[in-house]
């Protein structure tokens, strides 16, 4: 019990370097403990009934887990108002401690390295009802217009733990898993993977899928409606892919007109990012209560049959009224979330920023390079510069909602400086290839980046994730000389920058330091697919 104690008297009060306040239970929730460290997933059983009357969940998952390194204590996690029921290996009850949503069990069998065991974790409760979902989540209970029940999970962030027992945390993904959930009559429930048995009984219908390949835990959902469905094959680019969609019963007519953009979307980002990386698990749009996510194989969709956000267009531009938002964003995170996935929340950026930028890539590739580029330059009225894009680690905590347009015009940005787009896309395909089904960090897509583009991008990366400032180019002209320098900028920080003379394309090589240039003509234009801001200084 003494290890329970010393973390006991350890939940104290720390601040990161941005002011933010965080205590020991952030600790135990955003990093890869001793206890989490210990020991690798390979196979989740989880199984679920779900009473939607009640509001209220109860069942078990079975953890199948390979021992790295000799432990008698691991770390499950599981957050209120669920309650652990009992925890058990081979049969035999196991003490349980907890530390708020971090449970730690006391193992009574020897933990053989290389060896490969199996927990079985039971609860039940009224889980944590979502605020504004997908953004402050849980379970969203609701109702169709036919008076149904209309239920369904989101927790990115939140945590996986807000409705099911499991190793919270991102570093390490699960092999594969079964997804087993009773629900009433009548209704049926959609999760990941493939459905690969239905069960009748007497009060309730049982629907088990398998989901073949890694997935991250925010990403597993349970979805309960009165649903209809329909499907069709897209001929990618790994064959026949099967995509299903599941939508309430009085949608259908208006989903099957909608949902013609899901081919349009998996055609543009093959090309893009390379082939849907879950073809084993197929594609399927669930539609939910609440307007959508990433959820794996499983994308949920609640943007109500219409192009834009909810009707809108982010861009102001009037592309963003082109496509369905929701379809295309979130099947975008089907390479960026999905198959490449961070290791700690500090990093969603690598989640966010590639799939808002799939949202102009998607244009360029259906509506050309113009529609793309006055798309993503419009998002930038979306900017705030509040804090910067990378968050605090090891403490459950993301960085600036910037992530998304201020990170997409950075890769807008990194696009312009190369020799040609093919290289550009050949280095995102490698990305989904080098990095496939993996957690990966900051560290990791920077040096690839670099390495694939023969570019040292150390400032540049450090410019736009690690500070607020966006970078001013200083300029004056003085007959056919212009004269310019970088400010607000980080240490070796030197982007070259296209600019435009009397329609004739010239490239300038500011730094921090003057410097100047002989322009030949009077009409000059910066080019505004650089994120980078202009100021004229009188000479």
């Amino acid at each position: 019990m003494k290890h329970y104690l010393v973390l006991g008297l350890m939940l104290g009060v720390f601040t990161s370097s941005l002011g933010q306040h965080f205590t020991k239970l952030d600790t135990l929730r955003g990093s890869i403990t001793p206890e989490r460290e210990w020991w690798d997933l390979t196979y989740y059983d989880l199984n679920l009934q779900v009473k939607p009357q009640e509001e209220f969940i109860s069942g078990y998952n079975v953890i199948q887990y390979k021992v790295l390194k000799a432990s008698d204590i691991i770390q499950i996690d599981l957050q209120e108002p669920l309650k652990i029921d009992a925890v058990s290996q081979d049969g035999q009850p196991l003490e349980v401690s907890s530390i708020g949503p971090a449970h730690f069990i006391k193992l009574k069998k020897r933990q053989i390295p290389g060896s490969i065991n199996k927990l079985k974790v039971e609860y039940s409760g009224k889980p944590r009802k979502a605020i504004r979902a997908p953004w402050d989540g849980g379970f969203s209970w609701e109702r169709d217009n036919n008076g149904n029940p209309f239920a369904a999970t989101s927790c990115q962030g939140l945590g996986a733990s807000i409705w099911w027992p499991n190793k919270d945390h991102m570093y390490d993904e699960v092999d594969s898993m079964r997804i087993s959930v009773d629900v009433p009559k009548n209704l049926m429930n959609v999760s990941n993977g493939r459905l690969v048995s239905t069960k009748e009984n007497e009060t309730s219908t049982n629907f088990t899928w398998f989901v073949s390949n890694p997935i991250n835990n925010y990403c597993v959902n349970v979805n309960i409606g009165d649903y209809v469905h329909f499907g069709e094959k897209f001929e990618g680019e790994k064959g026949a892919l099967d995509v299903d969609y599941y939508v309430l019963r009085d949608n259908l007519v208006k989903a099957r007109e909608q949902f013609k953009q899901t081919g349009m979307m998996l055609k543009a980002f093959e090309h893009w990012f390379g082939p849907y990386p879950f073809y084993e698990d197929s594609f399927k749009l669930v539609e939910v209560p609440y307007l959508g996510m990433e959820h794996q194989s499983s994308v949920t969709y609640g943007n109500h049959y219409q192009n834009g956000y909810l009707g809108r267009d982010l861009s102001g531009s009037g592309w963003g009224l082109k496509f369905d938002f929701i379809i295309i964003h979130e099947g975008g995170h089907e390479w960026f979330a999905n198959n490449i996935t961070y290791k700690d929340i500090a990093d969603m950026w690598i989640h966010e920023a590639f799939t808002a930028y799939s949202e102009n890539l998607y244009l360029d590739y259906h509506f050309g390079k113009k529609a793309s580029a006055e798309y993503v330059i419009g998002t930038r009225m979306n900017i705030r510069n509040d804090k910067p894009i990378i968050g605090p680690y090891d403490v459950n905590q993301r960085g600036s909602g910037d992530m998304y347009y201020k990170g997409a015009n950075m890769l807008h940005t990194l696009r312009q400086l190369l020799e040609d787009d093919e290289l550009w896309r050949q280095i995102l395909r490698g990305l989904n290839e080098e990095f496939y089904h993996q957690t990966v960090t900051t560290q990791q897509i920077e040096n690839y980046i670099s390495e694939k583009t023969k570019i040292d991008l150390t400032a540049f990366f450090n410019q736009y994730l690690r500070t607020t400032m966006i970078p001013k180019l200083e300029y004056k002209r003085e007959g056919s000389q212009l004269t310019f320098r970088y400010v607000d900028i980080v240490t070796d920080f030197d982007m070259p920058i296209r600019v435009f003379v009397e329609g004739k394309e010239q490239w300038i090589y500011p730094k921090s330091e003057w410097k100047s240039e002989t322009l030949a003509g009077d009409n000059l234009v910066f080019d505004e697919n650089f994120y980078v801001n202009h100021e004229p200084i009188q000479p």
